[in-house]
């Protein structure tokens, strides 16, 4: 049990030193590739979904 704590605390260590040594315009570019987990797990279903509930809530009020 010891073993998986120290395993933790050694994979956060190195994924700290990998990001403070990383330059500081990568992660900035890193940032803006992700996609919005609604995308990343759903696809474009929910963009659909956010299209078509704003066109029938612009259409009911003009």
């Amino acid at each position: 049990m010891a073993s998986d704590g120290e395993d933790l605390v050694k994979y956060i260590t190195e994924k700290v030193v990998d990001y403070m040594e990383s330059p500081r315009d990568s992660r900035g570019r890193h940032r803006a590739d992700r996609q919005p987990w609604s995308q990343k797990w759903f696809g474009m279903l929910p963009l659909g979904l956010a299209m078509w509930r704003s066109s029938r809530k612009v259409r009911n009020k003009g």
